[in-house]
C-alpha cells in the first residue's frame, strides 16, 4: 500500500469518527437529525452551505470544464454571486416562516403555503430525481480521486464501494451534525490545497499567469473566450441564470436553511460568501495549466485534469494531501444528499399515504432509506460516462422548476394556486426530460430560430414554459373556486 492511499485512508476514518462523535449527547430525532435542533451559528451554516457547494463538481468539474471547455467555465464564477445575494433576502424569509411552522423539509414549505400535501409528494419527487445525478457526480468524482491519487493501487470501483459505506454510517448515525464537522476540516483542506495548485502549477510550467495564457491562445486560439455557436453568449447568460435560481433548489441546500439558529447567519453569510467563490479561479487556473501538460483528455476524462498533472509533479505523499482534500469535497455533499433523499421519501411522500405513522417511525424509516438511495445512486454511477458538470446541469434544469412557485409564495398575496403550481412544475420537468431523453437541444428541435435562441439552457426555456403553464392554470382554477364560493353564498 503507497503512502498516498494510505493518507487518504486516513482522512477516511477521520470523517467517520467526527461523523461518529458528533451525536453523543443528542437525541437524534427528526429534527435533530435533519436541521440541528436549528441550533447552528454562523460558521457551521456556512461550512455546510459551502459544503454543498464546493464538492467534487467544484474540484474535478470545474477543472475538467477549463480543461476541455476553456472561456464557457467562467460561468461557475458567475451564478454563486448572484445566487448570494438572493439568498441575503430570500433565506431569512424562508428560515422564519420554517421555524414558526416547524418545518423539516423543503416539501414540508410547499405543503404548508399551498395547503397540499399531495403538491409536497410532487416536489418531493422533482427532488429525489434532480438529487441522483448530483450524488453521482460526487459518487463519480470520489472514485476518480481515490484511484488516481492512490496511483491505480485502488480501483475507482472499489473506492466508490468503501466511502459510500463510510458516508451511509455516520450519515443514518449523526445526521447533520457528522456533515457539518467533517465539512469544517474539508475546507480548511480544500482551501489550502486549491489555493497552492493554482498558484504552484502555472509558475512551475509556464512561469506565471499571464505567460499561461499567452502559451495557450497560441496552441488553441480562441479558446479563452465564448465560441459563436453552441456555448456562445445566450447559453452563458441562460445557464448563469439557471444556475443561480436553482442554487437553494436543491432539498439538501434549502433543508440547511431550517438549521440556522437566527436570521443574521444567512446575511453574513451573504457578505462572505462571494468572497469564497473567488477559490474557483484557482481551480480554473489548474485546468487551465493541464491543457498543454497533460494533453489527449477526451470527454468525460478531462475531469482528471487536475489528478493527472498533480500525479506527475508532486512526490506521492503530497499527492495522497490532494487526494485526501478531494475525498472530502465528496464526502460532505454526498452526505447532506443522501439525508435530504432519505427525509423527502419518508416525511414527505411515505407519511401522506400513512398519515397515521408517528413521528418516530417517519425518523426510523428516514434513516433506513438512507442505504437504498446510496444503492441506488451505485447503480447509475456505474452505468453512465457523462462529465460531471452536464451531469449537474441536468440536475439544475429540474430543480429550478421549483423555484417560480416558490417565488410566489413568498409573496404577502399570491395568486398562484395549488394546481397551478403543480401544472407548471410537472410541465416544467417534462420539458426537461423530454429534451433530455431524446437528446435534442432548442436548436434541433427549432432550427428556424436565430443562433441566439437555439443555444439558451433548456432548463430556462423550461421554466418560461412552467411559468406560463402556472399562470394559466392558477387563473382558470381560481376563477372557477369563486364562481364556487358565489354559487354556495346564493
Amino acid at each position: 500500500m503507497n503512502i498516498a492511499l494510505v493518507i487518504i485512508f486516513l482522512f477516511l476514518l477521520l470523517s467517520l469518527y467526527l461523523g461518529i462523535q458528533a451525536r453523543k449527547g443528542k437525541d437524534m430525532n427528526l429534527e435533530q437529525w435533519t436541521v440541528g435542533g436549528r441550533g447552528f451559528g454562523s460558521v457551521f451554516v456556512f461550512l455546510l452551505m459551502a459544503g454543498e457547494i464546493y464538492t467534487t463538481f467544484t474540484f474535478l468539474g470545474g477543472s475538467g470544464w477549463a480543461y476541455s471547455k476553456g472561456g464557457p467555465t467562467y460561468y461557475i464564477l458567475a451564478y454563486g454571486c448572484l445566487a448570494y445575494i438572493m439568498s441575503y433576502f430570500m433565506l431569512p424569509v424562508i428560515w422564519r416562516y420554517a421555524k414558526e411552522k416547524k418545518l423539516v423539509s423543503q416539501s414540508d414549505f410547499f405543503v404548508s403555503k399551498y395547503k397540499s400535501p399531495y403538491l409536497g409528494v410532487l416536489v418531493s419527487l422533482v427532488g429525489v430525481v434532480a438529487l441522483v445525478p448530483y450524488l453521482i457526480t460526487q459518487l463519480k468524482g470520489l472514485g476518480s480521486i481515490v484511484s488516481e491519487a492512490s496511483y491505480g493501487s485502488i480501483s475507482p470501483t472499489a473506492a466508490i464501494w468503501i466511502s459510500t459505506l463510510a458516508i451511509t454510517v455516520y450519515v443514518m448515525i449523526s445526521g447533520i451534525h457528522g456533515s457539518a464537522w467533517t465539512a469544517a476540516v474539508k475546507d480548511i483542506m480544500i482551501l489550502g490545497v486549491v489555493l497552492f495548485l493554482g498558484i504552484y502549477l502555472p509558475i512551475h510550467y509556464y512561469g506565471g499567469l499571464q505567460p499561461m495564457f499567452e502559451a495557450i491562445d497560441a496552441a488553441k486560439p480562441g479558446f479563452l473566450t465564448l465560441p459563436e455557436k453552441g456555448q456562445s453568449i445566450s447559453w452563458f447568460v441562460s445557464t448563469v441564470l439557471l444556475t443561480a435560481l436553482g442554487f437553494y433548489m436543491w432539498p439538501h441546500s434549502f433543508g440547511s436553511a431550517y438549521s440556522a439558529k437566527n436570521e443574521a447567519v444567512f446575511r453574513k453569510n451573504a457578505i462572505v460568501m462571494p468572497l469564497y467563490q473567488l477559490v474557483l479561479l484557482f481551480v480554473f487556473f489548474v485546468g487551465f495549466a493541464a491543457i498543454l501538460q497533460v494533453p489527449g483528455l477526451e470527454g468525460a476524462n478531462g475531469d482528471l485534469s487536475l489528478l493527472r498533472l498533480s500525479t506527475q509533479t508532486f512526490d506521492p505523499w503530497f499527492v495522497g494531501v490532494i487526494g485526501a482534500a478531494g475525498l472530502l469535497t465528496a464526502l460532505v455533499p454526498g452526505s447532506m444528499i443522501l439525508m435530504a433523499a432519505a427525509t423527502l421519501l419518508a416525511n414527505n411522500i411515505y407519511k401522506v399515504f400513512a398519515p397515521n405513522a408517528t413521528d418516530q417511525q417517519i425518523s426510523r424509516l428516514a434513516k433506513y432509506l438512507v442505504p437504498v438511495v446510496a444503492l441506488i445512486a451505485l447503480y447509475f454511477t456505474f452505468q453512465g460516462g457523462a462529465a460531471i458538470v452536464a451531469l449537474l446541469l441536468m440536475g439544475y434544469s429540474l430543480v429550478t422548476q421549483l423555484f417560480p412557485s416558490l417565488l410566489f409564495s413568498l409573496f404577502k398575496r399570491n395568486f398562484v394556486t395549488k394546481q397551478g403550481a403543480a401544472a407548471g412544475i410537472i410541465v416544467g420537468v417534462a420539458t426537461v426530460a423530454y429534451i433530455t431523453v431524446s437528446n435534442s437541444t432548442i436548436g434541433t428541435m427549432f432550427p428556424f430560430l436565430p443562433q441566439v435562441l437555439k443555444d439558451l439552457n433548456v432548463g430556462i426555456v423550461a421554466m418560461v414554459v412552467n411559468v406560463i403553464a402556472m399562470i394559466l392554470v392558477s387563473l382558470v382554477t381560481r376563477s372557477s373556486a369563486v364562481e364556487s364560493d358565489q354559487a354556495k353564498a346564493a
